[in-house]
């Protein structure tokens, strides 16, 4: 044995429905050799512990949530646990999630056939030209970023009432007609598939299930005459945000997200963040990307809150206050949008001392005062400095012409790799 595996002491290995059937040798041989066992309770109750030489494991059922299953494994690092979980678990599993506490060094993964790969072999569908998503333990408002004309998404979910909750998101988006394909028990014996569009899903009813709680989603987005196309790309109108007025207006939004570069897992400070036109987009514009807005008037937090949750950005994380103060004790960004509080003392050396090397600090100014501000910082760093202008058509009586929205001067920098 080499000394890397020697480190070993928690192997997570993926099963199908039908249990540890679906194990090969060498994966059964390391369950068995486990001092701890933990799976979930329908695989344990099929499970003659004795006849596979298990007598004195220590068994646990997978009944705990993910925080408390973390806090479990913890206690028991450096001893052999051996967890059995559904599917793929690096993709949207508990691997995935252990890879985050644990070097890689320390686990062994051996995957089975993911729910994702089971869907797409029934559907008929190329893997590569899905999205996949997880609404398991996740708020549905999160498929909301997926929606769009002839998209296919294929979604791990929680229990039978997920199936229900994504039929109404899709009516009130007004996508009714989307076909929702229930993948239940795949690879076991109770496997069964369901068709049926969303607009012909009744509200739940937990007295009369219509769907098995073990079941991968199926959706192919099917607009109604009229449902709003709401693009990844950023630039959403104005509209599609509740807002008081005080925002990033649609164009001059395309041009500071373009400025700021999102990148997968990257993290944004939005300072001063308003309706949360900035945040959100920035999340939904590349996988994985998260953001922190920071705003100090309640009254915009809450509309912030109600934004993220229709547009698909619900885990947008939101802080009361103002900067610089509020920037204290938050993870360091890759990212940082100044769209208010510019003109108060310490907010840009703060947030430039916070961004980690190669990061992107963008900061729009709409007064003369802030612009001032921008002028003097370009004029001792450097960077990109632009002034945007943007006009619309207004009718002028029975007439038309251009009204002028207020210029917006942007001005963007670079960190250097090196930090300085």
């Amino acid at each position: 044995m080499s000394e890397d595996n020697k480190k070993i002491w928690l192997t997570i290995l993926g099963i199908g429905d039908d249990g540890i059937q679906s194990l090969t040798p060498p994966a059964l041989a390391l369950m068995k050799a486990a001092k701890t066992l933990v799976a979930p309770e329908r695989v344990l109750e099929n499970l003659d512990l004795a006849s596979l030489g298990m007598a004195d494991c220590e068994v646990v059922p997978w009944t705990m949530g993910v925080g408390p299953t973390i806090e479990f494994l913890k206690e028991r690092r450096g001893k052999a646990v051996t967890i059995l979980a559904t599917g793929d678990p690096m993709h949207f599993g508990i691997g995935a999630t252990m890879r985050r506490m644990v070097e890689s060094d320390e686990m062994l993964v051996i995957p089975s056939p993911s729910g994702f790969s089971l869907a797409a072999a029934r559907m008929g569908w190329g893997l590569s030209d899905v999205s996949c998503i997880s609404l398991h333990g996740r708020a549905v408002a999160g498929l909301q970023s997926h929606v769009l004309p002839g998209n296919r998404i294929l979604s791990l979910t929680s229990v039978a009432r997920t199936v229900h909750e994504v039929a109404r998101a899709l009516c009130e988006r007004g996508y009714g007609g989307s076909l929702l394909t229930v993948l239940e028990h795949m690879g076991g014996k109770a496997e069964r598939t369901v068709h049926a569009r969303a607009n012909e899903i009744e509200p739940f009813d937990p007295d009369h299930n219509q769907f098995a709680d073990f079941n991968v989603l199926a959706i192919e987005c099917v607009p109604d005459e009229g449902a709003a196309i709401l693009a990844r790309v950023p630039g959403l109108p104005d509209d599609a945000f509740v807002h008081d007025g005080q925002m990033t207006k649609r164009e001059v939004r395309a041009v500071t997200l373009a400025s700021l570069q999102p990148c997968p897992q990257a993290l944004l400070w939005d300072v001063g963040a308003g309706c949360g036109s900035v945040s959100i987009e920035w999340m939904r514009s590349a996988p994985g990307a998260k953001a922190i807005a920071i705003e100090m008037q309640a009254e915009r937090r809450a509309m912030m809150a109600q934004n993220a949750t229709v547009l698909g950005t619900p885990r947008l994380k939101i802080i009361e206050g103002q900067a610089p103060q509020a920037c204290q004790d938050i993870a360091a960004p890759d990212a940082v949008f100044i769209g208010g509080g510019l003109g108060h003392e310490g907010v840009f050396e703060t947030c430039w001392q916070a961004l980690k090397p190669g990061g992107r600090l963008v900061a729009n100014a709409v007064t003369l005062e802030n612009e001032a501000r921008l002028l003097d910082l370009h004029a001792r760093m450097g960077g990109h400095l632009i002034r945007l202008s943007v006009a619309s058509v207004q009718a002028i009586g029975q007439y038309h012409g251009w009204k002028p929205a207020m210029p917006v001067t942007q001005w963007s920098l670079h960190k250097p790799w090196g930090g300085a």
